[in-house]
């Protein structure tokens, strides 16, 4: 039998899930970073990305958050995300449409636009697209 750590992913929302995991990875700023049971103490800001758990039996389950904290105790790892959702929850065309919103938004030029959101509204867009093609290469 594995060792594993209690794990949840929460929302300002709601629960997303709790329960354990041999392994949890995620996209820490600094980049993804990758936890196992007994890892050291660790508290460190999440941008948007995949976070990734192996349960039992190695199996993968697959989550986006829109940013957040993640925190890392002896028997317990908590993600507290903005936003968070199952991988399979993601709407895809919605995601599209932003991800197109945002870089038309980029290419304005008149400067009638905040950047700073249209790059971060891009970020978000192609993150929860990559999070849905994670869980595509999963399913194959």
């Amino acid at each position: 039998m594995a060792m594993t750590i209690h794990v949840d992913i929460v929302s300002a929302e709601e629960e997303i899930f709790s329960g354990t995991a041999e392994m949890v990875y995620a996209p820490a700023i600094m980049g993804e970073v990758g936890i196992a049971p007994r890892h050291t103490q660790m508290l460190t800001p999440l941008k948007a990305g995949e976070v990734r758990l192996q349960t039992e039996g190695k199996e993968e389950q697959f989550f986006y958050v829109s940013g957040g904290m993640l925190e890392v105790q002896p028997h317990v790892i908590t993600v507290l995300a903005d936003t968070a959702l199952r991988a399979r929850d993601i709407d895809e065309a919605a995601a599209l449409e932003a991800k197109k919103r945002a870089e038309q938004a980029l290419k304005d030029k008149t400067g009638k636009i905040d950047y700073a959101k249209a790059q971060a509204e891009l970020a978000e867009a192609v993150a929860q697209l990559r999070t849905i093609e994670s869980l595509r290469k999963k399913r194959h």
